[in-house]
């Protein structure tokens, strides 16, 4: 298209780039963004000179090209658009730019690429420019307006030839027109006005894809797009398709990043969008990182689970595996790179984290080990941390959730300092709450898995303390928040599992409880073992705690979680009670008589082992090693309806605790 239009005004001159300028470039603001893109002329007016100067490409070609909108609204908005431009010395040049032959230049173009294919992409003869007599930016400045175009022109086909044809290894072209500070600007025009003249020779995606190989390449892109807005989502898309796996592996990797992010500065109500492509798409992941990083900083609230907390636990524990093992891939690579920490994404995102975790932290306070209100002038004294408070459970809960997936599923090996953060975290006190309880079974099943957070005397004194403080708590939080399965049962069938060495069912009992896979070997497991058996839970201890107990109260398969029935199945298969003499029998009768439909699947089972510990001895050298039997009274009280459960729940309990004791009879037949 051959445009002869001239634009006349009143000229107020906007300085060039300075060389001291040019470390900082000024890129686009959201604000002038925005304002392109919804074409709202007073915003646009609202522009500093600087930031209107970098808008210019499109809004000359807006105020010279006949429009498509012939509203009245448009007119008077193009006529703000012209007055606005009349000030603006660069705005004439920019209009000489378009009025060149843009048919004939592409033809010439399309020669040229056909010369160079035929010569396998080697620098021959030009059809676009002629033998250059000086350096590419002297001849820039010397040259009119259409040798302009044909200099850029055949720099950027240059550039993106190489680009097509470098088999995705990275490259660097060194080119005078894009790094000389004085020139930017009228580059940038250049380079905007081709690309908005010549779509089909130059598609703005590749154009994008080769400004990444130039020094700046990632200012020019944001010009290009900001004068294009809609090509956003399309140039967004194209880098990360053409990204890397692993950003921070290559220097192509970390400038796609940065030049993306740079993008997401300039419109950040798409950075989550560009987010989410990223895990599409299974490309940079360090982007995805630092976008979320961004949003955190613009995102005030602390009421809620943070969005890097969000992101990272997604990606980790999501369902996609493809995901999962791309991102673990990100986090065990960063670990091993030597470059310095502070430049690293995953560096960045550890920090972040950890003061996110140091934020809901408690506040400190100082007691002697052993007691809450020891005199501080005692020793050994060291810092404990008071209750969590309420607002905090959710948010530490989901904290300690994304920490072992990050070290059990992503590899990541904790620092010092967060090892010590994350365990003053786990042995708080939170409120008696559901979600305390929730909060208390994740600390206590995640210091099984990574029991290497506790390395010195004091952290190891510091856990027996809080696990005595469990044992201690346990009743009052089952009986305050109503929650049935509570971490007593838990602390208990963990005893007990430690004292039968059954260690493989821990480690099943604590993936359960975190809700992942963790590869937890049962070699780590012997110091909190010793921890249990010899100073927290003896044997004798776990006995005499489990039979007082309360039953759980209408027992059926509708109630999850670890109930007392767990812990009194696993003492009776190890025979803890008649070893120890602790009569467990008015406890199972107790049970029996809270049973409803559907019938618990552990009930059965736990008459079973209760029968069979009646009538074996637990060896032949004491054959009095036996359990009590339920009594023929009480069982005929069952089918009396006289028993004390049916009385307090109206009999609502009498055909199902019928069923069971007819198990009972059953059984007892069958084994004798």
């Amino acid at each position: 298209m051959h445009h002869t239009w001239t634009f006349f005004g009143s000229l107020k001159k906007v300085p060039l780039l300075k060389m001291a300028e040019f470390t900082c470039l000024q890129f686009v603001s959201s604000f002038a963004f925005e304002a392109m893109q919804k074409v709202d002329v007073v915003k646009l007016a609202a522009l500093s000179d600087p930031e209107l100067r970098l808008l210019l490409p499109c809004l000359v070609r807006m105020a010279l090209c006949a429009p498509a909108d012939q509203s009245e609204a448009w007119a008077q908005d193009k006529k703000l658009i012209l007055r606005l431009l009349s000030g603006v010395e660069a705005v004439n040049s920019i209009v000489a730019l378009l009025s060149v032959d843009f048919h004939a230049l592409e033809q010439d173009a399309t020669k040229e690429q056909q010369l160079r294919h035929k010569l396998g992409g080697a620098n021959g003869e030009s059809i676009l420019v002629s033998q250059l007599q000086h350096g590419l930016a002297l001849e820039f400045e010397h040259s009119d307006s259409p040798r302009r175009l044909r200099l850029a022109l055949s720099e950027l086909l240059v550039i993106m030839n190489k680009a097509s044809d470098s088999n995705g290894e990275f490259f660097i072209k060194s080119s005078e027109l894009f790094e000389s500070p004085v020139y930017l600007d009228e580059v940038a025009d250049v380079l905007c006005i081709l690309q908005a003249e010549l779509p089909s020779l130059l598609p703005i995606t590749e154009v994008a894809e080769a400004l990444l190989h130039v020094r700046n390449g990632s200012w020019f892109m944001c010009l290009l797009v900001a004068n294009v807005p809609d090509s956003f989502d399309e140039v967004c898309r194209g880098l990360i398709k053409n990204g890397e796996r692993q950003d921070e592996e290559s220097v192509g990797g970390r400038r796609r990043t940065e030049a993306l992010r740079q993008l997401c500065k300039m419109n950040p109500t798409q950075a989550l969008n560009v987010r989410a492509m990223v895990v599409e798409e299974c490309h940079l992941p360090g982007l995805g990182v630092v976008l979320t990083l961004d949003q955190c900083k613009n995102d005030g609230s602390e009421d809620t689970v943070t969005d890097l907390v969000s992101f990272v636990s997604g990606l980790l524990l999501g369902t996609n595996a493809k995901v999962r093992t791309w991102f673990g891939m990100f986090i065990r690579n960063g670990q091993q790179r030597k470059r310095e920490r502070s430049s690293s994404v995953l560096w960045q995102m550890r920090r972040q984290l950890l003061l996110e975790l140091m934020a809901i932290l408690p506040t400190v306070s100082s007691g002697r080990i052993g007691e809450d209100t020891a005199d501080t002038d005692m020793e050994p004294n060291i810092s404990v941390y008071s209750a969590l408070k309420e607002e905090n459970v959710v948010k530490a809960s989901a904290m300690l959730r994304l920490y072992c997936a990050l070290m059990g599923i992503a590899g990541l090996k904790p620092t010092d300092e967060e090892a010590e953060q994350l365990l003053q975290l786990m042995t708080s006190r939170p409120p008696a709450t559901p979600a305390g309880v929730r909060f208390v079974s994740l600390s206590f099943c995640m210091l099984l898995a990574f029991p290497s957070l506790v390395s010195t005397p004091e952290q190891e004194q510091m856990t027996v303390m809080w696990l005595s403080w469990m044992i201690r708590e346990e009743a009052y939080f089952e009986s305050t928040t109503g929650v049935s399965a509570s971490f007593g049962e838990m602390l208990l069938l963990v005893a007990m599992y430690f004292h039968s060495n059954q260690l493989n069912a821990i480690i099943d009992l604590v993936c359960s409880t975190l809700g992942m896979k963790i590869a937890i070997k049962p070699s780590s497991l012997n110091r909190m073992k010793t921890i249990f058996t010899q100073e927290i839970f003896t044997e004798q201890v776990v006995t005499a705690h489990a039979v007082r107990v309360p039953v759980t109260s209408n027992l059926s398969a509708t109630i999850t979680g670890f109930l007392p029935i767990h812990c009194i199945y696993q003492l009776l298969r190890s025979r803890a009670f008649t070893k120890h003499k602790v009569s467990i029998k008015d406890w199972i009768y107790r049970q029996m008589c809270e049973t409803t439909t559907p019938l618990h699947p552990q009930l059965i089972p736990l008459i079973d082992v209760y029968i069979n510990s009646i009538l074996t001895p637990a060896s032949k050298a004491n054959p009095e090693a036996t359990n009590q039997p339920i009594t023929e009274q009480e069982v005929l009280n069952v089918f009396n309806g006289l028993t004390w459960a049916c009385t307090l729940h109206c009999c609502a309990c009498w055909p199902q605790t019928i069923l069971t004791c007819a198990w009972w009879m059953t059984g007892c037949a069958r084994k004798k």
